[in-house]
């Protein structure tokens, strides 16, 4: 049972919110899987084939003893269902708050200074800490999304930026999960030499800042997907 810890892990994260994506009388949020799925796999591979680079390179690895053993690209298969399964969970989470607290948004004003606040700090990490592959890399995509805010000033970030603390509760319990909170081994180690030594319990400071880019590109890309013809639900054409 312990090999299944991983793909377990993944599925029960999914579940729930699969399950009420299929709910008509409100979000009915299953309307958008055309756009949704394609957001999440084009952003998905991008990260996935940093994600097989980093385990290539000694970054990070993966413990077989919580694996089912299969693996593409020096990566275990449910850490190809994790980019798939834990986005859709986590960005149902936004669209959910969204729905439901429909006022509940930042100010531009607001939305912008937390944004210059957010890529100053980024690029500060990202330039004093070039020698870190991982610190190096992540926050450096970070702040380049940083970056594109502040230039395009895209709207989703006034719900996003709040919504983003809300998912990030239970992506902090999964990830633990994944960083030996729970058991006794870490399902997934660090090379501590290739970023900055900061935790957060268990878990990479850095990972917030992955996560975040993750998830904020993969809402960027629904939303603009969700105006093509193409990728627009029955219910709305």
């Amino acid at each position: 049972m312990q090999s299944y810890y991983y793909l377990l892990l993944d599925v029960f994260s999914f579940l729930i919110p699969f399950i009420y994506s299929f709910e008509k009388k409100r979000m009915h949020f299953i309307q958008h899987w055309k756009a949704y799925f394609t957001s999440i796999m084009v952003v998905g591979i991008f990260f996935i084939l940093w994600d097989s680079y980093f385990a290539y390179q000694g970054v990070w690895s993966f413990n077989d003893q919580y694996l089912i053993g299969f693996r593409i690209l020096k990566l275990p298969i449910e850490e190809w269902l994790f980019f798939l399964l834990i986005p859709y969970a986590s960005i149902f989470i936004h669209y959910s708050l969204q729905y439901f607290f429909p006022k509940i948004a930042l100010s531009s004003a607001v939305t912008k200074w937390i944004s210059y606040v957010l890529f100053i700090i980024g690029l500060l990490l990202t330039i004093f800490n070039y020698d870190k592959l991982y610190t190096f890399v992540c926050l450096g995509l970070f702040t380049l999304l940083m970056l594109s805010q502040i230039i395009f000033e895209w709207k989703y970030a006034q719900r996003f930026y709040l919504s983003f603390i809300i998912i990030f509760i239970p992506f902090f319990f999964v990830n633990s999960a994944l960083t030996g909170s729970y058991s006794d081994l870490p399902v997934v180690s660090y090379d501590n030499t290739q970023n900055l030594g900061i935790r957060m319990g268990t878990i990479p400071i850095e990972d917030s800042f992955y996560c975040f880019a993750l998830l904020y590109s993969i809402t960027l890309l629904f939303e603009y997907l969700k105006t093509k013809k193409y990728f627009r639900s029955t219910y709305e054409n």
